[in-house]
């Protein structure tokens, strides 16, 4: 088991104090916006196993299998298939969707074949991977995940009063389903720029006068002016997550993060598909190739706790696995030389496993062998290495499925 040493990514979106807080350090005044825990080659953790800080990426290509196991290498390849992070949202993310697996190997295949630079900012697919992600709250959450129904849509922008508006309202009301959002999204992204601006403007200022329901996009209109992401947003459903609740984001699905504090685990992949919120390439055609137009109900997990303690948070995907352990104190033997002593945490838990492990602390004092974990530390566990939680704290677990 290794102690990991994580970067903190300051991107213009993260919040100045959330990681701070939770790290119970002084904030430093600029955004902290991701702690990347994994081995991604953007930002891989380190580690020291007595010959000095070594990137666990280096680790895992000197010996794959002794560092992920016989089963996750050979399902996976040789590399850790999924990254951890601390997120900590201040303003709105891009609004954006990912590709399903399929399509990421043709877009890369596509865009390889015809040169274009992988680091080049036009350039949709950095990599052949699909980009799944969960995001767990550690406080209370804001965010927005796949498309209200088309009605509920319509109503939204219809009270807003803009006469604008007005034709997309039309659509909603008279379309079927896949047919009206599409269209609507693709005219709200295609649309004059300057026309839209003046669109945003007026829509803003009437969310701003209604507030209620309106108050999220009045915040999202403040940090992106003039957007045409934030009509995009109105289509999309609004989310609230409390802490230790949780949301999944698959392929097709669009969706972005508006503040709030969270663990967030995704396949190992950079490939986003911008719709809006950000001054970063939009690919308007590839991205309504890769949307799936279709209303859903967004489905708040929240985790299933088992006889050992492990709370999990179940997903479709096999490239991580998120789980929680809660570990309360336990109460003394009631015995005449236990009365005066006091409760010494959870009694252990053993967490060995054939498959590599990231533990990550999110509060309290817990014990990984022994190693005393405090809020935002983690520590790297190698595939059937032995692995025992005590103490007390909560404890995110993330692995993979083989």
């Amino acid at each position: 088991m290794d102690r990991l040493s994580n970067t903190v990514r300051p991107y213009a979106w993260g919040s100045t104090t959330l990681i701070p807080e939770l790290l119970g350090t002084a904030p430093t005044g600029e955004p902290q916006a991701e702690m990347w825990m994994g081995a991604h080659p953007g930002a891989p953790s380190r580690l020291d196993r007595g010959s000095g800080e070594q990137a666990l990426s280096d680790l895992i290509d000197a010996d794959p299998e002794a560092e992920l196991g016989v089963a996750a290498a050979g399902k996976f390849g040789p590399r850790l298939p999924f990254l951890l992070k601390l997120l900590a949202a201040g303003s709105p993310l891009s609004l954006q969707v990912h590709p399903d697996l399929a399509q990421a190997k043709r877009g890369y295949a596509d865009e390889e074949s015809r040169g274009v630079p992988i680091d080049a900012p036009y350039r949709n697919y950095k990599d052949a991977n699909h980009k799944p992600e969960l995001i767990c709250a550690l406080t209370p959450f804001d965010g927005l995940c796949g498309f209200r129904a088309p009605a509920e849509a319509a109503e939204l922008l219809a009270r807003l009063d803009v006469d604008s508006l007005k034709p997309y309202v039309d659509i909603l009301h008279a379309h079927p389903e896949e047919a009206a959002l599409r269209e609507v999204l693709t005219a709200v992204l295609g649309a004059d720029p300057a026309e839209m601006a003046i669109t945003v403007a007026e829509a803003a200022a009437a969310a701003e006068r209604l507030g209620g329901d309106y108050t999220p996009y009045v915040s999202i209109a403040r940090h992106y002016p003039g957007d045409p992401g934030v009509i995009a947003a109105m289509l999309l459903n609004y989310v609230q997550l409390q802490p230790g609740e949780a949301l999944f984001l698959g392929a097709g699905v669009p969706h972005a993060y508006l503040n709030g504090l969270g663990v967030e685990i995704m396949a190992n992949s950079d490939n986003v598909l911008r719709c809006g919120l950000t001054p970063k390439h939009v690919d308007v055609p590839e991205l309504l190739r890769i949307v799936r137009f279709e209303a859903t109900e967004p489905a708040v997990l929240r985790p299933e706790a088992s006889r050992s303690g492990e709370e999990l948070y179940e997903t479709p995907i096999d490239e991580f696995r998120l789980s929680r352990y809660s570990l309360a104190e336990d109460s003394p033997a009631q015995d005449s030389s236990a009365l005066d002593s006091p409760a010494q945490g959870a009694a252990p838990r053993d967490l060995t496993a054939d498959t590599p492990q990231i533990l990550l602390c999110t509060a309290g004092t817990p014990r990984a062998n022994g190693i005393e974990l405090t809020p935002g530390a983690s520590v790297f566990v190698p595939a059937g290495e032995k692995a025992e939680l005590s103490g007390t704290g909560t404890v995110f677990r993330a692995t993979v499925v083989v």
